[in-house]
């Protein structure tokens, strides 16, 4: 049986001008063609050569011992090549780009994009990519709390927060309470905040409480040598004010302003905080 879109291993079971045909065993009525440019040096009738199954631009199934970048059910991170009318094309290489419909995007996209895709069947038998990744995700197996991890954001919930896949391999919650400025498609560096018994992980992109106060009121000195000493505002600023000017709570702010004003670093007016 021809497995689509995986690797196997099949022998040649008959030679033409134009490449061999592969077969799980002779006699096998189920063949598939490897182009002449792609077969093995000294390869003849009997070998078993390892081949991964899809489709050529004229939609027939065809082998080539050509590596992918994906196989069925799995992910990767594919750069997108071209955006058409129906949807976008992957690199993933082959010599047929992959088919990234737009009902299968989960974000806009612009070519150079890279952006993490599992591979399908489509109700036409055609592999197609997609950017509905979470399905395909495992629980991640030995990580615990305060463990540092990379992953890619994939999706961005109001409800929930920000979906990440950890190693883009591992299923991870950013939760809305601890999300700053992220969006799909970014590549983030978080902390371990919680393993759950279900396996489930949360992250946070801030660090521990005290370290990350400190690193606040970094930002907050920065901002203010680069703005005359100045911050416009002060610490009863409305929490959308202090989130799009720092990526910052209302608390996280206060809690920075804080500790610069107990080490006499600033001070705090009416309308604004100054630098001392």
């Amino acid at each position: 049986m021809l497995k689509l879109g995986e690797k196997q291993k099949l022998k040649i079971v008959d030679r033409k001008e134009f490449g061999v045909y592969l077969a799980e065993n002779e006699g096998d009525k189920d063949r598939v063609l490897l182009p002449a440019k792609q077969i093995p040096d000294g390869a003849g009738e009997g070998d078993e050569i390892e081949v991964f199954i899809y489709r050529d631009s004229k939609d027939r199934i065809i082998a080539t011992v050509h590596e992918p970048a994906l196989t069925l059910g799995g992910l990767a991170k594919l750069t997108v090549k071209e955006i058409g009318k129906i949807g976008a094309f992957l690199d993933w290489g082959l010599e047929k780009d992959l088919f990234l419909p737009y009902k299968e995007q989960t974000y806009p996209i612009a070519v150079g994009d890279k952006v993490l895709v599992s591979l399908y069947t489509d109700k036409s038998n055609r592999l197609c990519a997609t950017m509905k990744v979470y399905p395909r995700l495992e629980k991640a197996v030995g990580l615990k709390k305060d463990d540092q991890v990379t992953g890619t954001v994939y999706e961005v919930s109001r409800e929930f927060g920000a979906f990440v896949a950890i190693d883009d391999r591992y299923s991870a919650l950013i939760p809305k309470k601890e999300v700053a400025d992220v969006k799909p498609g970014d590549i983030v560096h978080a902390r371990v905040t919680a393993v759950k018994e279900d396996g489930k992980i949360d992250l946070s992109v801030r660090e521990k409480a005290y370290i990350q106060m400190s690193i606040d009121a970094d930002r907050l000195v920065r901002y203010m040598e680069a703005n005359n000493g100045r911050i416009p505002f002060n610490d009863k600023a409305d929490p959308e004010i202090i989130k799009n000017t720092f990526g910052m709570s209302k608390n996280e702010f206060k809690r920075a302003v804080g500790n610069l004003l107990k080490s006499g670093k600033i001070e705090i007016k009416s309308d604004s905080i100054i630098s001392r």
